[in-house]
């Protein structure tokens, strides 16, 4: 599991040079990730929610580009 910050609370990135744009994140974790106009993976930059994070752990392993990945949020 990632570093979580002070909070606890953990966020969503993408290594954008190794997505490509399977959509298979999206159709795991839709609540969090919506998928863009060319089949990217978007979502806000935000704490993923405490409920959410074994959906969203999931997404991350399943990732066959391993792009994916949570950490703690940016400040």
């Amino acid at each position: 599991m990632p570093d979580r910050d002070e909070d606890g609370a953990l966020r969503l990135a993408v290594d954008w040079s190794r997505c490509e744009g399977h959509g298979l994140c999206a159709e795991i974790a839709p609540d969090l990730i919506h998928l863009d106009g060319n089949g990217f993976p978007a979502f806000l930059d935000t704490a993923v929610p405490t409920r959410l994070e074994p959906v969203v752990a999931q997404a991350v392993a399943m990732c066959p580009a391993l792009a994916l990945r949570m950490a703690a949020p940016r400040r």
